[in-house]
């Protein structure tokens, strides 16, 4: 492999900095043809550059002592030293290159840290044994660096000795690199703010507060999907989304809330689909122009059931090490980037950050934090978020179009969704659980209490029913502090004087005030 002698002007349709060649993930991707986006490419100066690495545009330029050699094992070295883990690049490299290249790399050096690491990440992402001896008893090395990802309960892999703190398996495995972004949202222990918030507040307003973020969370999730459903079915969603947690991740579960969702399922199957499933528009012919193409149906139950064995490996842990909000980034942008159903992936994929987040016990029993609220507030970022990782996939899934104005997917794609970087999905989403707790629960606690103050002083000046107290309150709070004209006119109020009015409008303000 010479990879630097190949090295071609473009890569992945952009130009490479002027006097660079390809190095690590990239290089290896030009070299062997993989089918997979490189989406922090890398390349190394034929100069000095100060500081040793500099960003140009979406390059990684280092400085040219940095340049490896043109063979195998040195852009693999580089990568795994260097860059940040792209394991289905790696993965489809393994498949790329005979298993003899890997074999002869770990037995020139069986006791290093890199060959030992290479070793164990083939045969867990390939599921094929190297024809190689146990490695020799050496000080253990972890999979990943801890100081620059976050990592699951470790297993100690005594074939490699390697301490295997992988998110997943060889069938699914998500990475979060360890951002000084995430650092400081996970230091800020928004579930123990959730707590003292809810700690100082008595449980019937709670109740209440709970009961209209509930509400709040179901409605705008439809909404994001472009549906505005009847009551009924919203109140019936929200139901499902407060049971979040109670039961087991795993096919079942995944139907149930599927079948509440749907509701009449005589037009839209219930379960894991058997066709084509694309998110985009279509063509005056009624043909697809898919934005993303999810799974192939035949891969579905293979890839859901590794997500579900995803989410138990890293709940069913003795220390807990993964946050969970991370851990809700994980299953959640996992199931919609497999896209499992023919419809409603978006909603369950949003009703399943609900799941890990209360069967971690993060979210306060019988509390849901309407992150959906916020996602359909911040519309533009949650699908730049999706884009910036589904797109990049397009231009390796081989489609056409269907008889029946499907697609179908014409090339292996598995490894597409077994392994992403989901780093950028865990910061949206952990800064949309910060907003829900540091300003939507204690907002919406501050106006019940000051909605109950206003009630109790209305009936004190004024004896009337609860539902007139109430729109009393709406019509002065949405009217800047003035009882609108249109209703004062009207029966019941019509009967109030000035002088009571006035009296209203003062509590009201008062009660709402600041």
């Amino acid at each position: 492999m010479r990879p630097d002698s190949l090295t071609p002007p473009f890569f992945q349709d952009e130009p490479l900095p002027e006097g660079a060649s390809l190095a690590g993930w990239a290089a290896l991707a030009s070299a062997f043809g993989i089918p997979a986006p490189v989406r922090n490419p890398t390349c190394i100066s034929d100069r000095h550059v100060r500081g040793n690495v500099r960003a140009e545009g979406i390059w990684q330029v280092y400085d040219k002592r940095y340049l490896p050699d043109a063979t195998l094992e040195g852009h693999l070295g580089f990568a795994m030293r260097h860059e940040s883990i792209d394991l289905l690049i790696l993965k489809r490299v393994f498949d790329a290159v005979p298993q003899q290249d890997i074999e002869i790399i770990v037995r020139a050096t069986p006791t290093g840290t890199f060959s030992r690491r290479l070793w164990f990440f083939f045969e867990t992402l390939t599921g094929r044994r190297l024809d190689l001896e146990d490695a020799p008893t050496v000080t253990a090395v972890p999979a990943l660096d801890p100081t620059l990802y976050f990592t699951g309960e470790e297993r100690f892999s005594q074939r490699h000795r390697v301490r295997d703190n992988l998110l997943g398996t060889g069938a699914l495995c998500p990475v979060i690199r360890r951002t000084e972004k995430l650092k400081a949202l996970i230091a800020l222990d928004l579930a123990e703010r959730a707590k003292e918030t809810i700690g100082k507040t008595g449980g019937h307003v709670v109740a209440r507060a709970a009961s209209f973020m509930l509400l709040a969370d179901s409605r705008a999730s439809f909404e994001i999907e472009g549906e505005r459903p009847p009551v009924n079915r919203l109140e019936r969603w929200g139901r499902a989304v407060l049971e979040a947690g109670k039961r087991p991740l795993n096919q079942t579960e995944i139907y149930r809330l599927h079948r509440i969702l749907i509701g009449d399922d005589r037009l839209t199957p219930i379960g894991y689909r058997d066709d084509g499933v694309f998110l985009g528009e279509r063509d005056h012919s009624n043909d697809p122009l898919p934005e993303f193409i999810g799974a192939r149906p035949d891969d579905v139950p293979d890839l859901m059931t590794a997500l579900n064995d995803c989410n138990n490996r890293l709940r069913l842990t003795d220390t807990e090490e993964v946050d969970p909000v991370l851990q809700a980034a994980i299953i959640a942008f996992g199931f919609v980037y497999i896209h499992p159903l023919a419809d409603g992936n978006g909603r369950l994929h949003r009703c399943l950050i609900h799941h890990v987040l209360a069967e971690r016990k993060f979210t306060p029993p019988g509390m849901v934090f309407p992150v959906s609220s916020v996602m359909l507030d911040r519309i533009d970022d949650y699908r730049a978020v999706l884009q910036s990782h589904s797109a990049p996939l397009m231009d390796h899934i081989l489609w056409r179009a269907t008889p029946t104005g499907n697609v179908e997917v014409l090339n292996d794609t598995a490894d597409l969704y077994r392994f992403y970087d989901c780093t950028a999905e865990a910061e949206f989403l952990y800064d949309c659980v910060r907003k829900t707790i540091e300003e939507d629960l204690p907002r919406e606690i501050t106006y019940l209490k000051r909605h109950d103050a206003a009630m109790r002083a209305i009936m004190n000046r004024i004896e009337m029913p609860d539902a007139l107290a109430r729109q009393v309150i709406l019509f002065v709070t949405q009217n800047d502090g003035r009882f609108p004209k249109r209703r004062r006119d009207r029966d019941p109020f019509v009967k109030l004087t000035d002088a009571e009015i006035a009296d209203l409008e003062e509590i009201v303000t008062t009660a709402f005030s600041n």
